[in-house]
């Protein structure tokens, strides 16, 4: 090479990357990867194009290939960034949209590869694997959100949760039965978001993934929204928007593992790079896909800015971690001999668990406004508690267990619920251990388990009594709520990822009942300090009568921090009407009915309390007041004591 030649190529090899970078990515504490590697746009001695950085230690050549060059392997070959692993070059005349992959070509069986880009900002909508050079310039309309949003998302606040997978919420048929963009969804989801009560949404995963019907869950674009729906900025039109409506945005986020797929972090550099290399621990059988290798420190940055990434950038106000369970245990889903023992012989996944605490420990310390929530399953303690003390750090938990118990229990028929009342009672024992989420959600509703409202016993008019019933259930119990799309109204089939929900079935009076009940139930929720502002403390909780199952009722207090405005939850499993049904209560006075699902609002049959009910000084359930009350068929009642305020 000529002195020339040499000059040139040395400008070109010029970096982002500092040796602290390079030290901290090393080391697993670089958490803001995303802004040194990847595909930057910017200029070298006044020539603009575009830096590149991608890591891939143990390969002996790497270049870009894009649509600049026709896809030349030889093009623009990158350079090694001292010992670090990572190649790095910058391209002239490079532009913002230009198609690009690396080619690695590895030190070991010689193999060779076109890869997309790990920490790409776009990339080509599925089928298509190509990155895009891209830059992520917004101007956020969404500042009086972000600067309160500490005082929307604590325990103490009413949190309600509507999961939508983007692509089946709505479509247009007209249109060959295509999705909705991300811009055309904003204003459409955000008005209908708003008019049911809903505090958040919570999105299936929008980061980039080759296969539509893992619903995102098996993710290769850990920087990259789906271009199915648009570009990035679009994707931020959508959070913006629905942060000026007063709506929060959860993003689901899959760290638990990843797609074998040719094109991603398989296998990128001819080694097991990301996963772990032995099958025992780096492959999931129920899944078929790789695990990663949270022991490594590189793999530990990579995950860590992701996250970052979506709450810098994105604007998320939390991240909901899918299938924890799988992190936390080593014998997952496998068989003796199956899988590795750790150092101390144990089933414990201690990298995992050690990414985990790490993990919700930066993001509370960047983002104190934000939330996290596990998806976990099992019985590990404290997973929705402080690191300092042993815990996950999580924010929340989902309870799967409130979640198994009552829907086994709604499928009883009303004759037999006697003997599962303990179905309803036991989460009680274990209710505030976590700080819960109640979810309704779509493992629910997808892989042959039909609808929500498919699950009710009866006729069609029990049916939607028991699914109203359900849901009053669900928001009356101490905990946050999350529904899935279509459950607020009862769709009838079960969900399928590349249809519409079933909003034709609005025009029948059951199913728009069913969707008025969803509406007032968040209403109650969001304005009646007793139903959600002692959520997590036991305190907000008392049973008055646990044990009638004889006639499947029961009947409890929930409570605020004032004490006053004390609600009275009365339900009745059975569809037999209750008559001069007496229950003790802590006070006199008048207790108002709030809400009751049995109204003919609802699509129910009308029997209640014409409004409220006062108190008599009759002893009932060691209580010096009582109510004698009527309790609807296959129905719950909300009553608000009105000595006090709210």
């Amino acid at each position: 090479m000529n002195l020339k030649a040499g000059l040139k190529a040395a400008k070109y090899a010029v970096s982002l990357l500092t040796d602290n970078d390079v030290y901290l990515f090393n080391e697993g504490t670089n958490y803001r990867l995303y802004s040194k590697l990847g595909a930057h746009p910017g200029q070298v001695e006044g020539e603009r194009g575009v830096h590149f950085a991608v890591w891939a230690p143990n390969a002996e050549y790497v270049s870009v290939l894009g649509d600049f060059n026709r896809w030349d392997q030889r093009a623009h070959p990158l350079r090694p960034h001292g010992v670090s692993g990572i190649w790095v070059g910058f391209i002239p005349g490079v532009e913002k949209g230009s198609l690009y992959k690396y080619h690695v070509a590895s030190r070991y069986h010689g193999y060779r590869v076109d890869k997309t880009d790990p920490f790409a900002f776009y990339r080509q909508k599925p089928p298509d694997t190509a990155s895009i050079v891209w830059e992520l310039d917004f101007n956020w309309g969404d500042q009086e959100w972000m600067a309160k949003r500490t005082e929307r998302q604590p325990l103490d606040a009413p949190i309600s949760i509507y999961e939508v997978h983007l692509g089946s919420w709505a479509r247009v048929p007209e249109e060959g039965n295509r999705w909705l963009t991300y811009r055309e969804l904003a204003h459409k989801l955000a008005d209908y978001v708003a008019a049911q009560g809903f505090t958040h949404v919570e999105f299936l995963p929008l980061m980039e993934h080759p296969f539509a019907g893992s619903w995102g869950y098996q993710t290769t674009g850990y920087f990259a929204p789906t271009s199915r729906y648009g570009t990035p900025q679009d994707f931020m039109y959508l959070v913006d928007y629905l942060h000026q409506r007063g709506i929060g945005v959860y993003l689901d986020w899959v760290p638990s593992h990843f797609p074998t797929d040719e094109h991603g972090l398989a296998y990128f550099d001819g080694t097991h790079l990301y996963e772990h290399a032995d099958p025992r621990q780096g492959y999931h059988p129920d899944w078929g896909s790789y695990i990663f290798n949270y022991g490594r420190n590189e793999v530990r940055s990579f995950l860590m800015s992701s996250a970052m990434f979506w709450l810098d950038v994105y604007h998320a106000d939390g991240l909901r971690v899918d299938a924890v369970a799988s992190m936390l245990y080593l014998d997952y889903s496998r068989r003796e001999g199956e899988w590795i023992p750790n150092i101390y012989g144990g089933r414990e996944n201690i990298e995992a668990i050690d990414f985990l605490r790490r993990f919700n420990t930066e993001v509370y310390q960047a983002h104190p406004g934000v939330q996290t929530v596990a998806e976990e399953s099992t019985a590990w303690p404290m997973v929705s508690k402080p690191t300092y003390i042993g815990g996950l750090g999580f924010g929340f938990k989902w309870d799967m267990g409130w979640m198994h118990d009552t829907l086994e229990y709604m499928r009883q028929d009303p004759l037999f619920r006697q003997y599962h009342h303990h179905g309803l009672t036991f989460r009680m024992l274990y209710a505030f251990t976590e700080n819960f989420i109640l979810p309704l959600s779509h493992d629910e509703v997808v892989h042959g388990k039909g609808s929500l409202i498919g699950k009710m016993p009866g006729d069609e008019w029990q049916r939607f009594a028991n699914f109203r019933l359900l849901l009053g259930w669900m928001f009356a119990q101490p905990g946050k709520k999350l529904l899935f799309m279509g459950n607020e109204f009862g769709q009838v089939r079960e969900w399928q990822h590349d249809e519409s929900l079933e909003w034709h079935v609005l025009q029948y009076p059951n199913h728009a009942g069913a969707q008025r009940w969803v509406a007032d139930l968040n209403r109650c929720y969001r304005t009646v300090a007793a139903l959600h502002e002692l959520d997590a403390d036991p305190a907000g909780f008392e049973w008055i009568d646990a044990n009638n199952a004889p006639q499947s009722a029961l009947t409890f207090l929930r409570r605020g921090r004032s004490q006053k405005g004390q609600m009275l939850i009365v339900a009745n499993f059975t569809p037999v009407p209750h008559q001069d049904y007496r229950v003790g209560v802590p006070v006199g006075g008048f207790w108002r009915e709030l809400l009751n699902s049995d109204a003919r609002d609802y699509w129910g049959s009308g029997v209640g309390n014409g409004g409220g009910v006062e108190a008599t000084s009759t002893p009932a359930h060691g209580r010096p007041w009582s109510l004698c009350l009527t309790l609807p068929p296959l129905g719950i009642v909300f009553f608000r004591s009105e000595q006090g305020g709210i």
